[in-house]
């Protein structure tokens, strides 16, 4: 299956790298342009990129998701499928684009804590089980039908950083899975 590969922060890295050791074809990995960052406002790379460089996939870094340029490009590459973490809302015009559709990895039993900050609301809302949710992609956000969802317990002194940590592993199994 040729694969399209989407996502930006350090979250999407495991599953990038797991999808790299798959009998699939990564086509080519779409991140965000790389930003001026932290104190010093030095412009770096987003860690999708940097990876995805490390494994030597090819990366596009759009400034618009709906440039037309952009998605003739995508469209040329002929993906079977898009595989989304931790990045944009895909516009309808893209979602068209792979023959199979598009799946996305969100860390939650959804529909819990659809959208922005899962672990951290998890986390401060005292639950004690959490866990990871692949779902076929719909214009309207962490909305499409799910496709699998596996538990993940919540430790008594867990904080979100240790919990963002496992579930960022974890994920990666799932969507090799899915």
């Amino acid at each position: 299956m040729r694969l399209v590969f989407m996502g930006t922060p350090d979250f999407a890295v495991p599953t990038l790298e797991r999808l790299a050791t798959s009998d699939h074809e990564i086509v080519s990995v779409v991140t965000r342009p790389d930003a001026q960052k932290g104190r010093g406002r030095r412009v770096s790379s987003p860690e999708v990129k940097t990876a995805a460089e490390s494994l030597g996939l090819p990366v596009l870094q759009p400034e618009s998701l709906k440039s037309k340029s952009f998605q003739d490009e995508l469209r040329a590459l002929e993906p079977d499928l898009f595989v989304v973490v931790a990045f944009l809302i895909l516009p309808k015009s893209l979602l068209e684009v792979p023959r199979h559709g598009s799946i996305n990895l969100h860390p939650s039993l959804l529909p819990k804590y659809r959208g922005a900050a899962p672990i951290q609301w998890a986390v401060i809302k005292g639950e004690r089980q959490t866990g990871i949710s692949t779902f076929l992609l719909k214009p309207k956000v962490d909305a499409g039908d799910i496709l699998i969802q596996k538990s993940v317990e919540i430790g008594s002194d867990e904080t979100a950083g240790t919990l963002y940590e496992r579930l960022k592993v974890e994920g990666a199994e799932v969507v090799a899975e899915t």
